[in-house]
């Protein structure tokens, strides 16, 4: 007696019963091994598999945090860039970096998949840092005879050693674009939908995963930090460099416990999504009565797809009238065009959040180099550090969250979530606005302060006010990315079909990326407008004369007006599932 199954390749095939057969009760539907094999739900997935998977995040986290961290200080230092170009070269990088999972998940979801993709982009990350490793290492090479300027700006490597730099850095970028859509993907793809238990755990596990990957972030920020500003470069890229294959292995020795999800459909998902976007269009003239009538010929009821986006309904009939079936599309395909398009308007208006958290790793870093960062009589914290306390609070209030707030959410509102995914972001983005107003106040204070002591025109004396003044702004973005970033993960990786998670969690990605962007735009823009002969721009590199704060009342500002966009998009989204709720 045979049982047909299916392999990674989704054709059907047939397997002899015989004492290695799993029972089929324990069988996870939809799953194979990495050989192709059925997997029992007892022998694989869940937290057993979810630990090797979260221990190569935890260590890409430690690594890209240690290089975006304190990347401006590298540049304004090292490479002897000014604070506007540092910054501006900051958030475009950043923005790239963000963007490229959209090509990593197109990558992974239509040809390598999530597995190979991940193996893949680990080894990039390797060859990325040993490249900036090297770069760090001329530079100390060619230096040691360079003599420091009266004004104690370093001197700036051959343009060569700039572009190494440079090529290595978009590399790293390149790497995080295949690593971040498919990690997060594969560890959520270990718990089975079906299995009540399962369900459950795989909510925890999203909470969960931003508490692992934020202690190595924590770790990054206090030991690379400090080694890259008190000791060498060559170090802070070379340890992640370490850790990252040390990761690897970690993740190859869990392969026998992973759970590879079968794709159901011979075609690939992003040409089917193309498919029905370009056959509407071309039927832009089609009459709704020939719809309807098609609609009617395929049994398809009134109620059987959303009403939103109806005009997508065109891409039923094919362009030329023919009825080719592989030009044809049908309404599940169509449908799942539709659950894209839900996605934009929510999309959209969280960019104002993104566009706020850019600034914890640029002008954040640049108020506290200025600012009192004694510890002890010789020991001062580095102003990159102050990024960890972001991570901090997401540890701490992660387990509040989940083991708190959520029980009480959910015994108020009878929901298995405690509050939908769209409250939980929309959460995070009140609390981003108010860590914005802070952050000016606490700018305009640090100015006032250096007028009192005379210190306008001294850049490089220190302010005498306590870089512990930024504390509140950190804790604050903290505390609101447990909401939203952690929210826009589970919602963009939920929403979206099943054969198209990685491009989900592109999406998200895609928002940080974009927000950099923005950023970058909105810097130099504002510099352009308010620098000229004998003025100050808002980003002068003597920040005593320069008005950051002015800047962070101008994103509060965008921020407000994110928010209330977004309140309207989310009060009229309609859930893709009703478990999602």
């Amino acid at each position: 007696m045979a049982m047909p199954i299916t392999s990674v390749t989704g054709r059907p095939g047939t397997h002899h019963f015989d004492a290695e057969t799993p029972l089929l009760n324990d069988v996870v539907p939809g799953s194979v091994d990495f050989k192709g094999r059925p997997v029992t739900r007892s022998g694989s997935g869940s937290w057993k598999s979810a630990f090797f998977i979260i221990s190569v995040e935890v260590a890409e986290r430690f690594a890209y945090s240690g290089v975006n961290s304190n990347l401006i200080n590298y540049l304004t230092g090292i490479l002897g860039q000014s604070t506007a170009a540092a910054a501006e070269n900051v958030n475009t990088w950043s923005g790239t970096a963000s963007l490229l999972p959209l090509l990593g998940a197109f990558v992974a979801d239509s040809f390598l998949g999530r597995y190979r993709t991940i193996i893949i982009a680990s080894g990039l990350y390797i060859l990325a840092l040993g490249f900036m490793s090297l770069s760090a290492a001329l530079y100390s090479f060619k230096s040691s005879d360079c003599q420091i300027p009266a004004n104690n700006m370093a001197c700036s490597p051959p343009q060569f050693q700039i572009i190494f730099f440079f090529f290595s850095l978009y590399l790293f970028a390149l790497a995080q674009g295949g690593h971040k859509p498919c990690v997060q993907a594969f560890g959520a793809d270990q718990f089975d939908e079906q299995d009540p238990k399962e369900c459950k755990d795989k909510s925890s596990f999203f909470n969960w995963w931003y508490f692992s990957l934020n202690s190595g972030i924590i770790v990054a920020l206090f030991v690379l930090n400090y080694i890259q500003d008190n000791v060498s470069w060559v170090l802070g890229f070379g340890i992640p460099c370490i850790v990252m294959c040390l990761a690897l292995i970690i993740f190859l020795l869990g392969t026998t416990t992973y759970r590879l999800r079968i794709q159901s459909d011979e075609r690939n998902p992003f040409v089917r999504l193309g498919q029905v976007f370009l056959n509407a269009a071309r039927n832009w003239r089609t009459t709704w009565a020939a719809i309807s009538k098609e609609e009617e010929a395929q049994g398809i009821r009134p109620y059987q797809g959303s009403q939103q986006f109806t005009f997508l309904n065109k891409a039923l009939l094919a362009p030329d009238g023919s009825k080719e079936e592989w030009r044809v599309c049908n309404i599940t395909e169509i449908e799942e065009a539709k659950a894209i398009l839900r996605l934009v308007p929510i999309w959209t208006t969280c960019l104002g959040f993104s566009i706020v958290f850019s600034q914890s790793s640029t002008l954040f870093t640049k108020q506290g180099v200025t600012m009192d960062r004694s510890i002890t009589a010789g020991l001062q914290i580095p102003a990159a550090s102050l990024q960890s306390f972001t991570s901090v609070a997401i540890v701490v209030f992660i387990p509040i969250y989940d083991r708190v707030l959520v029980p009480i959410a959910r015994a108020i509102t009878r929901k298995p979530s405690g509050i939908t995914m769209l409250q939980r972001i929309g959460t995070g983005a009140l609390i981003t606005f108010l860590s914005m107003v802070i952050a000016a106040l606490v700018e305009s204070e640090r100015l006032k302060t250096a007028v009192e002591y005379g210190l306008v025109d001294i850049p490089k004396a220190t302010v005498p006010m306590s870089v512990w003044w930024l504390l509140p702004q950190y804790l604050l973005l903290g505390i609101a990315d447990v909401f939203t970033l952690v929210g826009l993960q589970e919602f963009f990786y939920d929403q979206v079909p099943n054969q198209l998670k990685s491009l989900g969690l592109a999406l998200y990605f895609c928002i940080m990326g974009i927000g950099s962007f923005l950023s970058s735009f909105l810097i130099s823009v504002v510099e352009k407008a308010t620098s000229g002969p004998g003025q100050d721009s808002w980003f002068s590199d003597n920040l005593n004369r320069a008005h950051i704060d002015y800047f962070y009342w101008l994103l509060a500002g965008l921020s407000a007006v994110a928010f209330a966009a977004y309140l309207y998009c989310a009060n009229s989204y309609i859930y893709n599932r009703r478990n999602s709720l």
